[in-house]
């Protein structure tokens, strides 16, 4: 591992399964390009260009790349930023954070050492990320604790183009209709109808993230009028398809100018 005190990790993964990892550095996990998965012990947050985790050193995390996607992570050394809190929020990325993410890109883990404008630029992109994580992001689905309610996720998230009815979705989770709305309430705190919804709308982020037209995404995510699933995205996330898709795509071609706007420390 790199002894600089940040770094940043660049590189574009073919689809994988939920793997979990640990690293000895504060982690910002970000895709600059497609989407990431963040799996926690109740939820699973979708990370699009639009959104990053904010993770603690030595915390383990299960990530998984349900599409081809472009890490862009940075790392930072314990006490060269300050520590995530709590650890592994997710949050929105900012436009001058996305663009600070991108910038350094040009400083991975075998670089020589830092110039002073390199490690102005990590420091305050930990800070920027400290103070962006004071408000959380809502890009998640619910992880059932028992098998049934994970069987009945799992039998609803498989047909989210379709307009299935409750009582086949308890009929996968071998419960009864009145049982498996209980699961729901206790394990979730939410409803079947709830779950659905939220998760046809991170579908619908994640395939933002790519190039799919909106009207496939519609489709795909089980509505059959694009003005009753705009409708319902901009409900979630308080834009519209469109907008939300200009406003998540990070540039590639940024960079800062040869002077630096940010001025290194005496």
């Amino acid at each position: 591992m790199s002894d600089l005190p940040a770094f940043c990790f660049y590189k574009t993964f073919d689809p994988e399964p939920p793997k979990m990892f640990r690293t000895d550095r504060h982690y910002l996990l970000y895709a600059s390009e497609g989407s990431l998965r963040l799996i926690t012990d109740d939820r699973c947050w979708t990370l699009p260009p639009s959104r990053a985790a904010w993770i603690a050193a030595n915390d383990p995390i299960l990530v998984e790349i349900p599409r081809p996607a472009t890490c862009c992570s940075v790392l930072f050394a314990e006490g060269f930023v300050p520590p995530p809190t709590p650890s592994g929020v997710v949050f929105d990325m900012s436009p001058m954070a996305r663009e600070m993410v991108l910038e350094c890109r040009a400083f991975g883990p075998e670089s020589e050492g830092l110039s002073d404008y390199a490690m102005q630029l990590f420091r305050t992109l930990g800070l920027t990320c400290h103070e962006l994580a004071r408000r959380p992001a809502n890009s998640w689905v619910p992880i059932g604790k028992s098998d049934a309610a994970k069987r009945a996720l799992d039998y609803t998230e498989a047909r989210l183009d379709q307009d299935i009815g409750f009582a086949s979705v308890a009929d996968a989770a071998h419960l009864s209709e009145r049982t498996l709305a209980r699961r729901f309430a206790d394990e979730l705190g939410m409803t079947w109808r709830q779950a659905q919804r939220r998760m046809r709308m991170v579908r619908a982020i994640e395939m933002l993230a790519q190039d799919t037209q909106i009207t496939q995404i519609a489709l795909n995510t089980g509505y059959n009028s694009l003005s009753a699933f705009n409708a319902a995205f901009k409900d979630f996330t308080g834009q519209t398809p469109t907008e939300y898709r200009a406003n998540s795509r990070a540039n590639p071609e940024f960079s800062f100018p040869n002077e630096p706007a940010i001025v290194p420390p005496n």
